[in-house]
Protein backbone atom coordinates (compact mmCIF):
# COMPACT_ATOMS: atom_id res chain seq x y z
CA UNK A 1 0.00 0.00 0.00
CA UNK A 2 2.81 2.55 1.02
CA UNK A 3 4.06 1.81 -2.61
CA UNK A 4 0.89 2.37 -4.28
CA UNK A 5 0.75 5.89 -2.47
CA UNK A 6 4.40 6.73 -3.28
CA UNK A 7 3.96 5.79 -7.02
CA UNK A 8 0.81 7.80 -6.95
CA UNK A 9 2.72 10.65 -5.14
CA UNK A 10 5.56 10.83 -7.59
CA UNK A 11 3.22 10.43 -10.96
CA UNK A 12 0.89 13.78 -9.16
CA UNK A 13 4.50 15.31 -9.01
CA UNK A 14 5.80 14.53 -12.71
CA UNK A 15 2.60 15.66 -13.90
CA UNK A 16 3.35 18.61 -12.24
CA UNK A 17 6.73 18.91 -13.68
CA UNK A 18 5.28 17.93 -17.16
CA UNK A 19 3.39 21.42 -17.46
CA UNK A 20 6.35 23.20 -18.91
CA UNK A 21 7.67 23.71 -22.72
CA UNK A 22 11.07 24.47 -24.05
CA UNK A 23 11.62 28.15 -25.20
CA UNK A 24 13.61 28.68 -28.41
CA UNK A 25 12.36 32.18 -28.63
CA UNK A 26 14.90 34.52 -29.96
CA UNK A 27 15.62 38.01 -28.27
CA UNK A 28 12.60 39.32 -30.49
CA UNK A 29 10.39 37.96 -28.13
CA UNK A 30 11.77 39.30 -25.26
CA UNK A 31 8.65 41.26 -24.99
CA UNK A 32 6.60 38.21 -23.73
CA UNK A 33 4.84 38.47 -20.88
CA UNK A 34 6.46 36.34 -17.77
CA UNK A 35 4.54 33.84 -16.27
CA UNK A 36 2.56 34.89 -13.45
CA UNK A 37 3.95 32.63 -10.81
CA UNK A 38 7.64 34.19 -11.62
CA UNK A 39 9.39 36.37 -9.47
CA UNK A 40 12.47 38.55 -10.21
CA UNK A 41 14.63 36.42 -8.72
CA UNK A 42 13.51 33.40 -10.07
CA UNK A 43 14.73 30.99 -13.25
CA UNK A 44 12.44 31.23 -16.14
CA UNK A 45 10.50 28.22 -15.86
CA UNK A 46 10.70 28.00 -19.44
CA UNK A 47 14.10 28.00 -19.34
CA UNK A 48 14.79 26.10 -16.57
CA UNK A 49 16.23 22.84 -17.58
CA UNK A 50 15.94 20.81 -13.97
CA UNK A 51 17.99 18.71 -13.01
CA UNK A 52 18.72 14.91 -14.18
CA UNK A 53 20.07 13.42 -17.26
CA UNK A 54 18.25 15.18 -20.31
CA UNK A 55 19.71 18.27 -21.21
CA UNK A 56 18.40 18.97 -24.88
CA UNK A 57 15.21 17.76 -26.45
CA UNK A 58 14.28 18.57 -29.89
CA UNK A 59 10.85 18.99 -30.81
CA UNK A 60 9.38 17.98 -34.26
CA UNK A 61 7.15 20.54 -35.95
CA UNK A 62 4.46 18.28 -35.31
CA UNK A 63 3.81 15.44 -33.16
CA UNK A 64 4.91 12.33 -34.17
CA UNK A 65 1.93 10.40 -33.86
CA UNK A 66 3.08 7.28 -33.33
CA UNK A 67 5.26 8.17 -30.32
CA UNK A 68 2.46 9.79 -28.60
CA UNK A 69 0.20 6.46 -28.73
CA UNK A 70 3.19 4.58 -26.90
CA UNK A 71 3.56 7.70 -24.55
CA UNK A 72 -0.25 7.70 -23.82
CA UNK A 73 0.10 3.61 -23.34
CA UNK A 74 2.97 4.37 -20.87
CA UNK A 75 0.97 7.36 -18.95
CA UNK A 76 -2.15 4.98 -18.66
CA UNK A 77 0.07 2.33 -16.83
CA UNK A 78 1.85 4.35 -14.60
CA UNK A 79 0.72 7.82 -14.60
CA UNK A 80 -2.82 7.87 -13.63
CA UNK A 81 -3.06 7.23 -10.05
CA UNK A 82 -1.85 10.32 -9.67
CA UNK A 83 -2.93 12.29 -12.52
CA UNK A 84 -5.34 13.13 -14.79
CA UNK A 85 -4.79 14.20 -18.22
CA UNK A 86 -6.69 17.84 -18.30
CA UNK A 87 -7.15 18.48 -14.11
CA UNK A 88 -6.17 18.87 -11.22
CA UNK A 89 -5.79 15.96 -9.01
CA UNK A 90 -3.50 14.11 -6.44
CA UNK A 91 -0.72 15.69 -9.02
CA UNK A 92 -0.81 18.32 -11.68
CA UNK A 93 -2.57 17.53 -14.98
CA UNK A 94 -0.13 18.08 -18.25
CA UNK A 95 -2.50 19.21 -20.16
CA UNK A 96 -0.55 22.50 -21.62
CA UNK A 97 2.37 21.56 -19.58
CA UNK A 98 4.54 22.48 -22.44
CA UNK A 99 3.41 25.72 -22.41
CA UNK A 100 4.43 26.01 -18.46
CA UNK A 101 7.79 23.97 -18.43
CA UNK A 102 10.56 23.17 -20.98
CA UNK A 103 10.77 19.74 -22.39
CA UNK A 104 13.78 19.25 -20.68
CA UNK A 105 11.97 19.74 -17.31
CA UNK A 106 9.76 17.73 -17.89
CA UNK A 107 11.52 14.82 -18.79
CA UNK A 108 14.05 15.31 -15.46
CA UNK A 109 11.15 15.23 -13.81
CA UNK A 110 9.34 12.28 -14.88
CA UNK A 111 13.53 10.64 -14.51
CA UNK A 112 14.72 12.45 -11.64
CA UNK A 113 12.06 13.30 -9.52
CA UNK A 114 13.44 12.61 -6.15
CA UNK A 115 16.39 15.02 -6.48
CA UNK A 116 14.08 17.47 -8.48
CA UNK A 117 11.92 18.11 -5.62
CA UNK A 118 15.10 18.18 -3.57
CA UNK A 119 16.98 20.83 -5.75
CA UNK A 120 14.33 22.09 -8.09
CA UNK A 121 13.06 26.08 -7.25
CA UNK A 122 9.84 25.24 -9.56
CA UNK A 123 9.64 21.43 -7.98
CA UNK A 124 9.98 22.07 -4.94
CA UNK A 125 7.07 24.93 -5.30
CA UNK A 126 4.54 21.88 -6.67
CA UNK A 127 5.59 19.44 -3.65
CA UNK A 128 4.23 22.28 -1.58
CA UNK A 129 1.49 23.00 -3.94
CA UNK A 130 0.43 19.51 -3.96
CA UNK A 131 0.30 18.84 -0.33
CA UNK A 132 4.07 17.53 0.06
CA UNK A 133 3.27 14.32 -1.87
CA UNK A 134 6.66 14.07 -3.80
CA UNK A 135 6.42 12.13 -7.13
CA UNK A 136 7.18 8.34 -7.38
CA UNK A 137 10.18 7.47 -9.66
CA UNK A 138 8.53 5.03 -11.73
CA UNK A 139 11.61 4.44 -12.90
CA UNK A 140 10.92 5.00 -16.85
CA UNK A 141 13.72 4.87 -19.52
CA UNK A 142 14.59 7.86 -21.65
CA UNK A 143 12.64 6.35 -24.30
CA UNK A 144 9.37 5.85 -22.51
CA UNK A 145 9.59 9.32 -21.12
CA UNK A 146 10.54 11.36 -24.46
CA UNK A 147 7.05 9.06 -25.53
CA UNK A 148 4.98 10.63 -22.60
CA UNK A 149 6.33 13.88 -23.09
CA UNK A 150 5.18 13.29 -26.84
CA UNK A 151 1.75 12.52 -25.57
CA UNK A 152 1.55 15.52 -23.79
CA UNK A 153 1.95 17.38 -26.85
CA UNK A 154 -0.83 15.82 -27.92
CA UNK A 155 -3.73 17.54 -25.06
Amino acid sequence: MKSIVLHLFALLLLAGAIGCGGDTSSSADASKPKPKSMVADEVDPLENKGIGPISEVSLGASVDEAMAAKGEDVYNKMCTACHKATEKFIGPAPKGILERRSPEWVMNMILNPEQMVKEDPIAKKLLMEYNGSPMANQNLTQEEARAVLEYFRTL
